[in-house]
């Protein structure tokens, strides 16, 4: 059974219920007969892949939707096989050279490189070229970014790439200045409680505009994690109402009780135990980054005022030194391999 957030994501431009100018600005250049390069970014939940999976339905029809998972092994300098996932139809490809870390060069260099070179398979494809969808592009290493600039310039009349990013304070200026930029902003509280309606209509849930509202507040303006908490609640409870309590994500119910247990005691013991479970959320693949931001915000309402502008400097400290930390491993790794 799939989750309310796949069944209900729209498959076209029409039928995206926010951000309508957007909508329209993509149709156009759809539609029109010199489509870019694109870099689509905003925050999470925004509804970033849902907006350029409708723009590519628009580009070939609905032909985009017949997707299959292709297994690729790509071999480093170094002789080490890495195996990599492709998500592909006949008219384009989405993948994430970032799931291969320090090699994502490697991928981007060879995998693009193939694609540019082969001619489209459908003849009667309204487009000639082929897009790759990149997830994650911010996270790319500047090797990896400075291949793509290249394949960007070289291999342009076969090829569009469609960057997508969080932010793109990482993405290195050759790359943002050979596409054009695509802000998708944070929909509205408003925006949120319109699709929860649509969806709670169509799943016969019991309605309550109050806890709507109330989740749409809770999931900070992120439409996916909004639609979670929405099939959550209704999964545990048969009626609900405003005071139905919404409950959070797991790893985030860890991370509160990780703050409580900080405030509790204050001891060599309790770091241990606290050191535990960072290490539990770390192993389920939550980002350290993640944890230390939503575990800073869980602290600051617990401590004294006198103390929040610390708590919030050194959680900066550290993050930064978090993503030091990652770009020095990614060099010395590199340096190792060659």
């Amino acid at each position: 059974m799939a989750l309310l957030v796949d069944k209900y994501r729209p498959r076209s431009l029409e039928a995206l219920t926010f951000h309508e100018n957007l909508s329209e600005r993509l149709r156009s250049l759809a539609q029109s007969g010199d489509f870019p390069h694109l870099l689509v970014y905003g925050p999470s939940g925004a509804g970033k892949k849902t907006r350029v999976v409708a723009t590519l339905r628009e580009l070939y029809g609905p032909g985009v939707e017949k997707i299959k998972i292709d297994s690729r092994v790509f071999q480093t300098t170094s002789n080490r096989k890495l195996e990599f996932n492709i998500v592909a139809s006949v008219y384009h490809l989405e993948i994430t050279p970032s799931d291969v870390g320090n090699f994502d060069r490697v991928v981007v260099q060879d995998l693009l490189k193939e694609v540019a070179q082969t001619q489209q398979v459908d003849q009667s494809a309204r487009q000639r070229f082929k897009v790759v969808v990149i997830n994650e592009a911010d996270h790319l290493t500047r090797d990896a970014q400075a291949a793509l600039r290249r394949t960007m310039e070289k291999y342009s009349p076969n090829l569009r790439l469609i960057l997508l990013a969080n932010s793109t304070a990482n993405i290195i200026a050759p790359i943002r200045s050979r596409t054009l930029l695509v802000r998708v902003a944070a929909p509205t509280e408003a925006d949120i409680c319109k699709v929860l309606k649509r969806v709670g209509n169509a799943e016969n849930f019991s309605e309550s505009e109050a806890l709507n509202q109330r989740i749409a507040s809770d999931s900070g303006r992120n439409l996916r994690r909004a639609l979670l908490m929405f099939e959550a609640v209704h999964a545990q409870n048969e009626k609900v109402s405003e005071r139905t309590p919404v409950p959070p994500p797991d790893w985030e119910a860890l991370i509160a009780q990780i703050a409580d247990e900080i405030m509790a005691e204050h001891s060599p013991a309790r770091i241990l135990q606290v050191r535990a479970k960072l290490y539990d959320l770390l192993s389920h693949c939550i980002p350290a980054t993640t944890i230390l931001k939503t575990l800073t915000w869980k602290l600051i309402p617990k401590i004294d005022d006198a103390l929040k502008a610390d708590v919030i400097k050194w959680s900066a400290f550290y993050e930064h030194r978090l993503r030091l930390g990652s770009v020095r491993n990614r060099y010395y790794h590199c340096r190792s391999s060659s």
